[in-house]
């Protein structure tokens, strides 16, 4: 319908009410018209009969109730070729099926047409472990996290839903898996696209021509009526003369919107252009990653090359198993790791374990730890990046202690370049560790740190420790006082 509307052509009507003959009437295209045409047989050249028929458990008071659609199956006649057709019956019956798959039936198996959600595998994927279609839905707080979910068993026996998949991750996987595939076809859909270009300007010209001809034609005709009239009959023919001047302003109208229409649409792409469409074609990625290309636009570009997706997280701890099926008949099995509660679903787990032990012997602290797990490609429970608190909470659960300057052992009082421990510091001061901490804070103590976690070494000398005894002996003498 938009197209049509867009290229200025209309659709014919005739009338059903008022004396016969009726006169075709051309009005502007509208959904409901488009889709009589696509369902109506005879736009295949076929007769039937039988397409609707009485359900007396519809009936009601009033006319045409009760009647409901008939499978093509079912037709009581159908005539293959009785006359000719616009279209093969092959391509009717393939038209009939895409316009069944429109509708969002997930339980009768229907993909449904894409929608502008973020879900790329909207309306494809299977569940891998009925074999049932999965719905979609979206969840956060902007409902810009969506999840692929198979909720059969909920729906028809109130049991619990058989799996629901995070969508971010594996629509991620499928777009690069996708983007893959079609680099060696890349230069060939750009052709493609040029073609299917000019075959539709063609296309539209010959509309526009058959949409001349037949406003010539009724000129002409109006003016052999007028010819045709007798002089004595004045109003008679001062009738047809009106009716032949509104045919020539219809003609002289219908020329001029032909000729707006040819200089926008130029009836062959130009060497510019096929050199433009055929730089989008060799750098597809830039076409899906742009702007102007909408979440309903990817999806189409994806039903191209791919049948269904059949997913299942439940096959492989930590794993969402996927197979692709593409429109070819091949299919492809791949893994991608899912976001877990817990560690222990953790997809490697005892590789991580490993690593962090071998990093923590080579005396790396937590935020070092997880700064390598990131560029190693680990990734955490919960999808996310590691951070220092996660090292932290990991070595914490499997006993792994933090590695000093010194190793495992107790620091010492001075460590070997003079300077001193918080235990010695203290001992040296007599004052309590806690006391030595709040000195740091106050600045009355210069330390230092390898990093964050490992031991103190406090610089300390004899005419520092003797200032600060006496402020703690005077701290003393003042508590003592005033108890």
């Amino acid at each position: 319908m938009r197209y049509l509307d867009r290229n200025g052509l209309f659709l014919p009507v005739r009338p059903l009410l008022g004396p016969s003959p009726h006169e075709i009437v051309w009005r502007a295209p509208d959904s409901a018209r488009v889709l009589s045409i696509l369902q109506n047989p005879a736009y295949a050249g076929a007769y039937v009969y039988g397409r609707r028929q009485k359900d007396p458990s519809r009936c009601r008071p009033g006319p045409l109730t009760g009647t409901v659609k008939v499978a093509i199956a079912d037709w009581a006649v159908c005539l293959h070729a009785a006359h000719p057709g616009y279209i093969s019956w092959e391509e009717f019956m393939a038209n009939q099926g895409r316009l069944a798959d429109n509708v969002f039936r997930y339980e009768a198996g229907h993909a449904g047409v894409p929608r502008k959600g973020a879900a790329l595998l909207q309306g494809i994927p299977i569940c891998g472990r009925c074999g049932r279609r999965m719905s979609t839905r979206y969840t956060g707080p902007n409902a810009d996290y969506p999840v692929y979910r198979c909720r059969s068993d909920r729906d028809q026996q109130g049991s619990v839903l058989c799996q629901e998949v995070r969508a971010l991750a594996v629509d991620a996987l499928v777009e690069r898996v996708v983007l893959d595939a079609l680099v060696p076809d890349q230069i060939e859909i750009a052709l493609a696209a040029a073609g299917q270009l000019e075959q539709e300007s063609r296309q539209l010209e010959r509309q526009w021509a058959l949409r001349v001809e037949r406003a010539r034609y009724e000129a002409e005709r109006a003016r052999h009526q007028y010819d045709a009239v007798e002089p004595e009959n004045r109003l008679v023919a001062r009738s047809l003369e009106r009716a032949w001047e509104e045919k020539l302003r219809v003609v002289e109208a219908v020329e001029q919107q032909h000729a707006r229409w040819r200089a926008q649409e130029p009836l062959l792409i130009g060497p510019a252009e096929r050199a433009g469409l055929q730089a989008l074609g060799e750098n597809l990625p830039r076409i899906w990653n742009a702007a102007t290309t909408s979440a309903a636009d990817r999806k189409r570009i994806l039903r191209f090359v791919i049948r269904e997706v059949v997913l299942d997280q439940k096959r492989t701890r930590g794993q969402v198993w996927l197979k692709i099926v593409w429109q070819t008949g091949a299919t492809s099995e791949h893994h991608v790791q899912r976001r877990v509660h817990t560690y222990r679903n953790y997809i490697d787990i005892d590789r991580l374990r490993q690593r962090i032990v071998e990093l923590n012997a080579e005396h790396k602290m937590d935020a070092e730890i997880a700064a390598i797990l990131n560029q190693e490609g680990f990734v955490a429970a919960r999808g996310c990046a590691f951070k220092g608190e996660n090292v932290w909470v990991l070595r914490t659960r499997w006993g792994i202690p933090t590695v000093k300057i010194n190793g495992v052992d107790k620091n010492p009082m001075r460590w070997p370049d003079g300077s001193f421990s918080i235990q010695g510091a203290a001992a040296e001061l007599g004052v309590t560790p806690q006391t030595i901490f709040d000195y740091l804070a106050r600045g009355l103590l210069a330390g230092r740190q390898l990093a964050k976690g490992q031991p103190w070494q406090i610089e300390l000398s004899d005419k520092q420790i003797g200032q600060l005894r006496k402020r703690v002996r005077r701290t003393k003498r003042s508590k003592k006082k005033a108890s």
